[in-house]
């Protein structure tokens, strides 16, 4: 599998990242990881805009979801052959109605699964193009899940947003590459079932037995280097920076 970092910065792009957005590939198909604020615009350095496969969401909030809208223009209005075939999308119960609504004044209320074959997710297991998907709630305001993709006897694991979760130590259990949200800084804001710091992602790597831990979703406001020290200073395997236009092999 190859993973690019499109965007990885948290609530708000920041003047160098735009928001949550992985574009994971294996055998030629294309899964993304969310689309947050920007992420439309950095991901055609990377794949053309119908070159997508599927899209899994994480949850709801803009800093992930948002920029579906102006991908459903794009799917809906193609100049070049006419109107896309749906694109099957992963998201939470509401997914339908959070972007349509988002959109406002989309043709008619169904418009948006006229080009995106809309799936409900839950805790499950099931394949994605070549991929095998495990999914499971996380600890977040808003019905969120983390994702773990394997393929070829590799895997990779996304946290989305969350808190401190027994499910999202199961979910990393052994995995190959550990992209974890590390939101918050250790000492300084302290909100349970909200986000994590950089030492707490450190800690549940090395719980889940992680091997490569890479830290991602970080506010413009927040240090990322004093998350990563923090992370560091727990988790013996390598850390580092989630960083847009990086590329992992696993």
């Amino acid at each position: 599998m190859k993973l690019t970092v499109v965007g990885c910065s948290g609530s708000f792009p920041s003047a160098e990242s735009a928001c949550s957005s992985y574009l994971v590939e294996a055998d030629g198909f294309r899964l993304l990881l969310d689309m947050g604020n920007g992420a439309l615009g950095e991901l055609q350095r990377h794949c053309g805009l119908y070159d997508l496969d599927a899209i899994f969401l994480s949850h709801l909030h803009a800093d992930h979801c948002i920029d579906m809208c102006a991908y459903f223009v794009a799917r809906y209005y193609r100049h070049d052959g006419g109107r896309c075939a749906p694109i099957p999308v992963y998201g939470p119960e509401g997914t339908e109605h959070r972007l349509t609504t988002a959109y406002a004044d989309t043709p008619t209320a169904s418009s948006m699964s006229e080009v995106f074959d809309f799936h409900t997710v839950k805790p499950s297991t099931f394949d994605v193009g070549p991929f095998t998907v495990h999914t499971e709630r996380v600890a977040h305001p808003v019905e969120a899940y983390g994702i773990r993709v394997e393929h070829g006897g590799k895997s990779l694991t996304y946290s989305g947003d969350t808190g401190i979760t027994p499910a999202l130590d199961e979910l990393a259990r052994d995995t190959d590459l550990f992209l974890c949200e590390a939101a918050f800084t250790h000492g300084k804001e302290d909100i349970p079932d909200l986000h994590l710091n950089g030492r707490e992602a450190g800690e549940t790597a090395t719980r889940a037995g992680a091997r490569r831990l890479v830290l991602t979703h970080i506010p413009p406001w927040t240090d990322p280097q004093v998350n990563l020290a923090d992370a560091r200073a727990v988790f013996d395997g390598p850390v580092e920076l989630a960083a847009p236009r990086v590329s992992y092999e696993i």
